[in-house]
Parts: C-alpha cells; sequence; structure tokens
C-alpha cells in the first residue's frame, strides 16, 4: 500500500440535498415551459420550513402558470424523498417564495445581440475530470460511496416497513498501490437515519451485504473496519436534525476531492450559469479523452468572463499519462467542441428539464440517458473518434 484516499457521499435525504433537490426542481418547472428561461434559484430547509429565494425570467405570459405551479412541484419533490416526520413532513412544512425578477445588468451581458454572441453569465472557473479508476471513468472512492446510498434508497423506498429514513451518508477511504491504483477499501463509514425501535445490530446486518454488494471483489472490509452509525443513534434527520442550503455539497457532487474544483455549485442554475454548464462541458471533454485511449487520466480547467462568449482560458492536464502532448490536446479540445455558453447548451441540449435527477447521487458518473431523454448527456463519449482523430 502506497497511500490512502477518502472520499464521502451524501444521500437525496441529507439537508443539503433536499435543498438542491428542491432547486433543481424549479429549474426544471421553468425550463419544461420555456428552454430559454433564467434561473437561479436557492433554496433553505429547517424544522417545518421550506424557503426559496433567487432571480429568474421567463415570458410574461407563461410566468404566473410556472410561480404557480412552484409550492406543489415542491411539496412532490420532498415527497419522493420521504419525508413524512413530524418535524418535516412534506404536506405540512411551511413554504415561502422569495423568487424575483433577474437584474438587467446580467440580462444584459447574458443575452446575444445583432452584433454579439450570448456572454457568460459569470466569470469563474472550472474543472472536469477522468480517469480509469472503475467503468464509468470516475474516482472509485466516490463512485463506490455513491451507490452505496443510491442502492440504500432503492431498498428504502421499496419497503414502506424499511427501517432506514432518508438522511444517510457514507465515506470510503481506499488503499493505491505505488502505480496510484486503487487496490481494495481499508475504512468505510455508513451512517443512515433509522426507525426508532431500529438496533445498531439490526441497521449493520441490513447494510453490511449491500456494501459488499457494491464494491469490488475482494475489496469489502471486516467488521472492525466498517464503522456503521458510529454515533449510537440517527433517529432525528434531515432539516429537523440540521439545517440544508444549497449548493453545501460540490465535492460530493463532483469527484470527492480526487480532482480540482473551481468553487461553484450546480443545482438551481439554468445552463446560460457556466458554473453549471461549463463544467460539465470539462467532464464530458475529460471524459472522451480518456475513452479516446488518449489519457489514462485527464483535468481539463475552463475559465470564462461575464459578459464574453469565448472562454478566456483552456487547460488540459493529462498526468503525465497522455499519448500525446497536453499542448497539442488543447488545440485539439478547442478543434473539435465550441466552448462558448450557447454552443456547448446546444452540444449537450441542456436546455431541458433534466436536473432533478442530478440533484443526488453525483452529477458525473452517471448514465447518460439514464433518468430519461437528454439526461446527463455529458457522460457520453460520442466526442472520443473526433478528439482522436483531431490530434
Amino acid at each position: 500500500m502506497a497511500y490512502l484516499f477518502t472520499s464521502e457521499s451524501v444521500s437525496e435525504g441529507h439537508p443539503d440535498k433536499v435543498c438542491d433537490r428542491v432547486s433543481d426542481t424549479v429549474l426544471d418547472l421553468f425550463l419544461a415551459a420555456e428552454p430559454e428561461a433564467r434561473v437561479a434559484c436557492e433554496t433553505f430547509a429547517t424544522t417545518n420550513r421550506v424557503i426559496i429565494g433567487g432571480e429568474v425570467r421567463a415570458s410574461k405570459g407563461k410566468l404566473p402558470g410556472i410561480l404557480e405551479s412552484i409550492e406543489g412541484a415542491v411539496r412532490g419533490a420532498v415527497a419522493d424523498i420521504g419525508y413524512e416526520q413530524e418535524k418535516f413532513h412534506h404536506a405540512h412544512f411551511e413554504f415561502q417564495n422569495y423568487l424575483h425578477e433577474q437584474s438587467t445588468d446580467i440580462a444584459m451581458g447574458v443575452d446575444s445581440g445583432d452584433n454579439k454572441d450570448e456572454g457568460a453569465g459569470d466569470q469563474g472557473l472550472m474543472f472536469g475530470y477522468a480517469c480509469r479508476e472503475t467503468d464509468v471513468l470516475m474516482p472509485a472512492a466516490i463512485h463506490y460511496s455513491h451507490q452505496v446510498l443510491k442502492r440504500l434508497a432503492e431498498i428504502r423506498k421499496a419497503d414502506a416497513d424499511s427501517i432506514l429514513g432518508p438522511d444517510s451518508k457514507s465515506q470510503i477511504t481506499l488503499a493505491y498501490d505505488d502505480q496510484g491504483r486503487p487496490t481494495g477499501a481499508h475504512k468505510i463509514v455508513l451512517s443512515t437515519q433509522h426507525d426508532e425501535a431500529a438496533s445498531q445490530s439490526d441497521i449493520r446486518k441490513l447494510v453490511t451485504p449491500v456494501i459488499a454488494d457494491i464494491l469490488p471483489d475482494g475489496w469489502m472490509v471486516g467488521a472492525d473496519d466498517l464503522l456503521v452509525n458510529p454515533t449510537g443513534n440517527f433517529v432525528i434527520g434531515g432539516p429537523d436534525g440540521d439545517a440544508g442550503l444549497t449548493g453545501r455539497k460540490i465535492i460530493v457532487d463532483t469527484y470527492g476531492g480526487a480532482a480540482p474544483h473551481g468553487g461553484g455549485a450546480f443545482s438551481g442554475k439554468d445552463p446560460t450559469k457556466v458554473d453549471r454548464s461549463a463544467a460539465y462541458a470539462a467532464r464530458y471533454l475529460a471524459k472522451n479523452v480518456v475513452a479516446a485511449g488518449l489519457a489514462e487520466k485527464c483535468t481539463i480547467q475552463l475559465a470564462y468572463a461575464i459578459g464574453v462568449a469565448e472562454p478566456v482560458s483552456i487547460y488540459a492536464d493529462t498526468h503525465g499519462t497522455g499519448t500525446v502532448a497536453d499542448s497539442h490536446l488543447e488545440q485539439a479540445l478547442t478543434a473539435s467542441m465550441r466552448l462558448t455558453p450557447r454552443s456547448i447548451r446546444e452540444h449537450l441540449g441542456l436546455n431541458k428539464p433534466i436536473y432533478a435527477a442530478s440533484a443526488a447521487y453525483g452529477h458525473f458518473g452517471r448514465m447518460a440517458g439514464e433518468a430519461g431523454p437528454g439526461s446527463f448527456s455529458w457522460e457520453a463519449t460520442d466526442l472520443a473518434d473526433t478528439l482522436a482523430a483531431a490530434v
């Protein structure tokens, strides 16, 4: 063993993920009604209360209908997550909506005109990453952390009498060899909300075979290295146990700390916001570089200025694993895909109501189309041949 590396995931019932789901549900409502709508929706959730606010823009003829449908959609999202607790119930929490019209200053920079392409909605830098640690070209620790919680949510939702609650967290520490390859799990932490009558032993008995089934053969840890609900009790969960905010799980959403992060959150933002769309484009490019056999792992950085269409910089790093020089790869990337905000949206088909499904279990490492037509389009590897030819 050369080193250890750890990543965590949180479930759809985690307070911050409840907020991400609400914000993306609002975004999907706007895009379903008007693909060119503008949305920046933030959510705050606490005991028996959900509050949304932010900036939106849609046609005056459609805006009233969208606004009227928001509360029902939000309650439906919370119901789908599974919250029917006394102090956080989808039918009973107090809902407040403080969305308002988008700033005209921002609109002026973002909108296209007769003599200019549509500009980026803000300055910023975004990273994409891919590697061969898993078949979905994601770092292993974050990938398996997601998969454990996703499987437990499926088990919980399939059983009306399940002892599991919606709120949970996983954390997986992997051992790596001196070639940077993961060789097995070292420690696993699983904390899950549960029924008051359930014992720690009951929970361990339920989750242990799930974790073992998710991990590759031979990777499962022994009982002493599997920490299940280490505090001893986790009955009170979700926004009743801890307040939630949109955008507080950006490392969970991306690469689990295995790659850099530009700092911008995704949920609640329409795809004119390069925090979201350019991060998706960077992942798409990095994944296609690896899928094309041009590198074993690849990091892509894009950077933008508000109101300016073309990125101000493009950077590629294949970490010494590339088959061509990184500078040649950068040229191939720009030749293979235009990276203005509008071009990204058109290439990846982002002006669709596809975002609520991305609010939990990672925005990356998913199957293109897994949540319906057009979903997770940035996970496709359809650019691999083009990139290979361009270098």
